[in-house]
């Protein structure tokens, strides 16, 4: 079996930078193993298949090399990428059904690709115990969410200087960590990063998916309802978000890395 490969480095406007998605369209979807296998073959953070339903819309699915996940803007923004720029695809919108329901990805007249997802709210929280020590430094808010725990630092320095311990973060559920705080460049609102030992992913370099909780957190605290983000991993990403009710415009860039084909036999 033969089916086209795409790398695309998301959330960045250069090769090596933001974070790498693979991008399998498939005529008609495969059983869940295979999927998983590829994935883990690829041995990127995400790999998104997708399957045409009709014209602009498809389906969409994620896996990460251990486990299928429900939400992922980075693989999702990839797999825009490569409709409207490797297949051509007409138009200026494009909708994926997945297991968080409808998301949109639209062509803005800057270059970017708007991603629009659903929040995910963290409420206010105690603190579980050990939560410090396992991230290196105590926190001056934590919050949960559906998706992860929310942990804010006073500064971004603090957040740029964590050195987490993976394998305790491990124990906690849910094991998915945004840690955050307020930027620290003219025109930047906050910084983040991504922790995800539940997900076999240390550190995601660029979390779309991270920013459905984090856009509607810095709302309520500055009360504005724009922002220019960057996550800072070691790859680093930028990211422009809109809170707009109970849904989030997460818009970004991407690049081309590699294309290709994967050949294997089922069985």
């Amino acid at each position: 079996m033969k089916i086209p490969f795409y790398w695309i480095d998301a959330f960045t406007s250069r090769a090596f930078g933001g974070n790498p998605a693979a991008v399998c369209p498939l005529e008609s979807w495969l059983d869940d193993a295979t999927l998983q296998r590829l994935a883990r073959q690829h041995n990127l953070s995400e790999t998104a298949y997708f399957v045409r339903e009709s014209d602009n819309h498809f389906q969409l699915r994620w896996f990460t090399p251990s486990v299928e996940v429900a939400l992922c803007g980075h693989a999702t923004l990839a797999a825009a990428h490569v409709l409207f720029h490797e297949l051509n695809l007409p138009g200026e919108r494009v909708t994926f059904a997945s297991q968080s329901g409808t998301l949109a990805v639209s062509r803005e007249a800057n270059g970017r690709l708007c991603l629009d997802f659903p929040t995910r709210p963290a409420a206010p929280t105690a603190a579980p115990a050990k939560l410090a020590a396992a991230l290196g430094r105590a926190p001056e808010f934590v919050g949960r969410s559906d998706l992860a725990w929310l942990v804010v630092y006073p500064t971004a320095g603090e957040v740029r200087a964590l050195t987490p311990d993976h394998a305790a973060l491990g124990h906690f559920r849910p094991g998915r960590f945004i840690v955050t705080g307020p930027g620290d460049e003219p025109g930047l609102d906050f910084v983040s990063r991504f922790f995800a030992p539940d997900a076999g992913i240390a550190e995601d370099p660029v979390t779309g998916s991270a920013h459905c909780v984090l856009t509607p957190y810095w709302a309520e605290r500055t009360g504005k309802t724009t922002f220019h983000a960057k996550q800072v991993s070691a790859r680093g990403g930028e990211l422009w978000c809109a809170l707009a009710g109970d849904r989030v415009q997460i818009a970004g860039q991407s690049v081309t890395y590699l294309r290709g084909q994967v050949e294997f036999q089922l069985g």
